[in-house]
């Protein structure tokens, strides 16, 4: 499956900074307002130890990792909803994604100036939150126009559809995401074919500078504090080490990292909690000697994951061979696993599990 995420934020934030390292793209960055002025995608590869590690084991031809999308658009601005600024002429890139990673400055630098002045992070998150909610009732307005004939006709269907309409609606005028609602997942907007930005869940960025790293600054626990007010998570990171880091060969990295006292890049953390925020598991297959890695959300069936790899598999599942990657390494081999009985047999409604090893068995 295809899993992405927004990158918004208020300009000179850090946005396309951090998406050059995270994709290793070449987003246009400067120390003004506006500099990206286009949409920018980018694909990164999500790097993981037991991929590396089975591929040590089996010595496949090919090695493939799962990836993350990434969307980079231009920062949005107090009153971006009534057309200040570029960055609401590009939110529509950004409803189709899956997850928001919001970038929000917490370094103070002369040399880059802040569109409003002093750093405040509460301040520019807030800011940029409220331009996703009066995107989000524009939408909501539009489609509940756009119904009222339906329902006016008698249509049941639209009409049970306008509750839920005015019940995000509410919320939203309120100034309360729709996410916090709590609804189930078939009450959500995006089961009515719906996507609101609000809806979306949310990873925060804290872009600190270099010494941000070493001793975490009052800013990052001011949004720390937020998110948790939000329901959700912060990522700390150097946005501008990370993209410096990127260019650097892996050998070259360690050693800057280590100079420099950092004891793990940042992007793996944003990888890790935005499988986190979207409930996402990944296991292995290793079949016409690739092994590749796969992404589907958590409670996934085997017959669904099989999906994942070609529709037919889904329409000719007869099984799946599964062993945790761990153990498989820890037998030596696919071989030693099955003797000693660590290769189990599942069916259709099996559920997997972050890290398995799946051989899935198909019919013509």
């Amino acid at each position: 499956m295809g899993t992405s995420l927004g990158l918004v934020g208020l300009p000179n934030a850090g946005k396309s900074t951090l998406f050059n390292a995270l994709t290793a793209g070449h987003a246009a960055t400067a120390p003004y307002p506006f500099t990206t002025i286009d949409q920018h995608l980018g694909v990164a590869p999500v790097a993981d130890p037991r991929l590396t590690a089975l591929a040590t084991l089996l010595a496949p031809e090919k090695v493939v990792p799962t990836s993350l999308e990434f969307v980079d658009i231009a920062g949005l601005v107090k009153g971006a909803a009534q057309g200040e600024g570029l960055g609401n002429q590009f939110l529509s890139h950004v409803l189709a994604v899956d997850a928001l990673l919001h970038v929000v400055r917490c370094f103070t630098d002369a040399q880059v100036p802040h569109p409003m002045g002093e750093v405040d992070p509460v301040r520019d998150a807030s800011v940029v939150e409220t331009e996703l909610l009066l995107k989000d009732l524009e939408i909501l307005d539009r489609r509940r126009q756009k119904d009222l004939k339906l329902v006016k006709s008698g249509d049941k269907t639209a009409a049970a559809l306008q509750v839920r309409l005015q019940r995000w609606h509410a919320a939203v005028a309120a100034g309360q995401p729709v996410r916090r609602l709590n609804e189930a997942p078939e009450e959500r907007p995006h089961a009515y074919g719906i996507e609101l930005l609000s809806a979306k869940p949310v990873l925060y960025a804290a872009n600190v500078d270099e010494a941000g790293l070493a001793a975490e600054p009052p800013t990052v626990a001011a949004l720390r504090a937020h998110a948790a007010s939000q329901g959700a998570r912060v990522a700390v990171g150097c946005a501008k080490l990370e993209a410096e880091l990127a260019e650097l060969a892996p050998a070259e990295q360690v050693e800057m990292m280590r100079e420099l006292g950092v004891v793990e890049s940042a992007l793996p953390r944003v990888v890790r909690e935005s499988y986190a925020l979207l409930n996402l598991v990944t296991f292995f297959t290793t079949a016409s000697k690739i092994l590749q890695a796969w992404t589907v959300p958590q409670g996934t069936s085997a017959v669904r994951a099989a999906g994942v790899i070609h529709t037919d598999f889904e329409r000719t599942f007869i099984r799946a061979e599964v062993v945790p990657a761990q153990v498989l390494i820890a037998c030596g081999s696919e071989a030693a696993a099955r003797a000693q009985g660590k290769l189990r047999v599942e069916g259709k409604e099996y559920v997997v599990h972050d890290g398995d090893v799946i051989h899935f068995r198909v019919g013509a």
